[in-house]
């Protein structure tokens, strides 16, 4: 059956549609052997699709896990700058999983990562407004910030929906923020702390939609429980 080449990849497992559309553009995907274009369609059961040269085909299981990213690793599963991926902190989990979502380089905390497109889909597409909650460190002048944060504001053009701060912590000019927002947009907690005089110093994620990052070790993965999986896809 013919279908869109950045939708079967994301049906493969191999990431969301958006992310498979960059692969694409980046030159990394061919069909039979030829250098694929962002919005070719593909035969799914005669035409060989490979990214990096590597063959993708349907998973024969999905695999679900979550892992505790630490700070100085990449959201990408390699890095034509040689830095360390979170692919090689997962490298032993069965099967070629892919990060839901990004964290930047300097961020910590949880993340999911899966084989599953149509799951990856359902938690990175902005019209589902998953729910994600980070415990921010920050200096400056916290007095008042917290209201500002939690008011509607623009960033890089976009308005965002306002997002639920609580004030965790304070000693002098510095404090431990909870902020939960509804959206995933580029480096938006550290934008919306800049743009409220605040300097993150530290910052992690440590609930997604529901699950909890919990007591998992930094650097450390586990799978999810079958009750999580099912709350994710929504069963």
């Amino acid at each position: 059956m013919l279908q869109r080449l950045q939708k079967l990849m994301s049906a493969r497992g191999v990431a969301s549609r958006r992310t498979c559309e960059q692969m694409i553009a980046q030159g990394r995907v061919s069909v039979n052997g030829v250098v694929a274009t962002v919005g070719q369609s593909v035969d799914d059961e005669t035409d060989v699709v490979c990214l990096d040269g590597e063959p993708i085909s349907d998973a024969k299981e999905h695999i679900y896990i979550m892992l505790n990213k630490p700070r100085g690793y990449v959201t990408t599963m390699s890095d034509e700058l040689g830095r360390k991926t979170v692919a090689e902190l997962v490298a032993g989990c069965g099967g070629r999983v892919y990060p839901v979502g990004r964290l930047d380089y300097n961020s910590e905390g949880l993340l999911i990562m899966t084989n599953d497109g149509a799951l990856t889909n359902r938690l990175t597409h902005p019209s589902y407004e998953k729910n994600k909650t980070y415990h921010v460190w920050v200096e400056g002048e916290v007095e008042g910030a917290v209201h500002k944060l939690s008011e509607p504001m623009t960033i890089d053009g976009y308005k965002i929906k306002p997002a639920e701060v609580e004030l965790l912590s304070t000693a002098g000019d510095r404090a431990k923020l909870s902020v939960t927002i509804h959206e995933g947009r580029n480096r938006q907690i550290r934008k919306m702390c800049q743009k409220c005089g605040l300097r993150v110093t530290r910052l992690m994620r440590v609930e997604e939609d529901g699950l909890r990052l919990g007591s998992l070790k930094t650097g450390a993965w586990r799978r999810l429980t079958q009750q999580e999986i099912d709350s994710l896809i929504g069963t």
